[in-house]
């Protein structure tokens, strides 16, 4: 069996992976909040877990892999969009959920086992673990309180608090928003549920109606889901403090362990052109704005440029890079190979993904002409040759002369070729290209491309 090795973020070293179950490998990534269309920084973490979930299957078997990744329908920022556009919260959450799926789609990313919707884990049935249980449970161990309508975790029980982040309480309280309210125990104290007002979405539980607050929604399902501690858990750099450590916090001060996944991963920064992005300084990129002008292949390639954990910087020339890429390797790929990775690329990916290994190893697979471990390869990364060719062909400019008479000219020069003249057949060959027609002979026959 390959052996995997992953940073995690918790004990900050790269360490073999080992499942707490082999036979059940549980997983769960922070998803979006379904207010706008996602930006092309929120496509980081679904191409690199992506990937994760791709190994891990490789390694452990299709069916011995769970993967979470939730979706925020319930949000202030949910509120305050729906209610500028004019329109009820649900058509809001709906139509950009749509969008979301449509997006990491294009990009050639699997679908994740469970996709549940925060909404759906606030109040369950009788023997189902929800958000209102695991806040009841907090208090009675004395880490919740109630205020005002409010029920906010108490920082100060637990000693631990801050182990992610590896900071103190006032460096945290420092770098951190921390809402001033007079009901607050502690200033680092959270919010675990709020109260609602009649035109905010609410549910009725034990502190009066209201709705859970945005932590406290992942703890609850990654425990339905995945049990209360399971192997990994992923998302962002920018999570780290106060979403994840705050997670932490509420999973193992509920159900008494000591961890709530035993492996903590998470992917650097994206830059657009060497800035923060920013609808401030107009470049804010959504993922459909990248798919409007590029296959989602070739945006995928280029998000692999640089390793998960290190910053990426997203450029016009990296997804130009990646698009001369993808097509020489498909280029070079035969067809129909079993969709599995070359040991070389196996070997890069295992090492906590390592992704420019990888693609040195595929570069080398092509140059030594191993056309059929090339295809299994980029069929098992989640590359499409079909989607890329049906982009290529519709971007493609138009011919300068007409496509009858270039058909007639590679038809004369087969003619010419089977005559064994092969002066005529490099005399059409370099007409069509002088006019503009670059031709290539393959396996496949003989194809044509306007040179751009």
């Amino acid at each position: 069996m390959t052996t995997l090795k992953l940073y995690n973020s918790l004990t900050r070293s790269k360490d073999v992976f080992t499942p707490i179950d082999p036979a059940d490998v549980r997983m769960y990534v922070c998803g979006p909040t379904v207010y706008d269309r996602a930006h092309i920084g929120n496509a980081r973490p679904v191409i690199v877990f992506d990937l994760l979930f791709r190994m891990l299957r490789h390694v452990y078997g299709e069916s011995a892999v769970t993967y979470v990744r939730n979706i925020t329908d319930v949000d202030d920022k949910i509120n305050a969009r729906a209610a500028e556009r004019g329109i009820s919260i649900r058509e809001l959450t709906e139509g950009t959920a749509k969008g979301f799926h449509e997006d990491v789609a294009d990009l050639g990313c699997l679908p994740p086992t469970h996709e549940p919707r925060a909404t759906e884990f606030i109040c369950r049935g009788e023997d189902e673990l929800d958000m209102v249980k695991l806040v009841e449970r907090l208090i009675a161990g004395g880490h919740a309180y109630a205020a005002e309508g409010h029920v906010l975790f108490d920082v100060s029980s637990m000693p631990a608090y801050g182990q992610l982040a590896r900071r103190s309480l006032d460096d945290m309280q420092a770098g951190a928003r921390v809402e001033v309210a007079p009901y607050k125990k502690g200033a680092m104290d959270f919010v675990l549920w709020k109260p609602s007002t009649c035109e905010e979405p609410g549910w009725d539980s034990p502190w009066g109606r209201g709705r859970p607050g945005w932590h406290l929604e992942c703890s609850a399902m990654s425990a339905a889901l995945l049990g209360e501690v399971f192997d990994i858990h992923g998302g962002g750099i920018d999570l780290i403090f106060p979403h994840h450590e705050n997670e932490i916090a509420q999973s193992t001060c509920c159900f008494g362990h000591d961890r709530m996944a035993n492996v903590w991963m998470h992917n650097g920064f994206l830059q657009v052109e060497g800035e923060k992005m920013a609808k401030s300084a107009g470049n804010f990129v959504t993922i459909r704005e990248v798919l409007n002008d590029w296959p989602g292949d070739v945006a995928r390639l280029a998000m692999y440029a640089a390793h998960y954990r290190q910053p990426i910087n997203w450029t016009l020339k990296g997804l130009q890079e990646a698009e001369k890429t993808l097509g020489q390797w498909f280029d070079a790929a035969s067809e129909g190979a079993e969709a599995r990775p070359a040991p070389g690329v196996l070997e890069a990916l295992a090492d906590d993904l390592n992704t420019p290994k990888m693609i040195a190893e595929i570069h080398r697979l092509k140059s030594e002409g191993g056309r059929k471990a090339l295809a299994g390869t980029l069929g098992f990364l989640g590359f499409r040759p079909d989607a890329y060719a049906d982009w290529s062909a519709a971007h493609a400019p138009e011919p300068e002369m007409p496509v009858a008479e270039i058909e007639r000219l590679i038809d004369a020069r087969l003619a010419a070729r089977r005559e064994k003249n092969f002066a005529e057949a490099d005399r059409i060959r370099d007409e069509l290209l002088a006019r503009g027609i670059a031709v290539k002979d393959g396996a496949g026959g003989t194809t044509w491309d306007v040179v751009r």
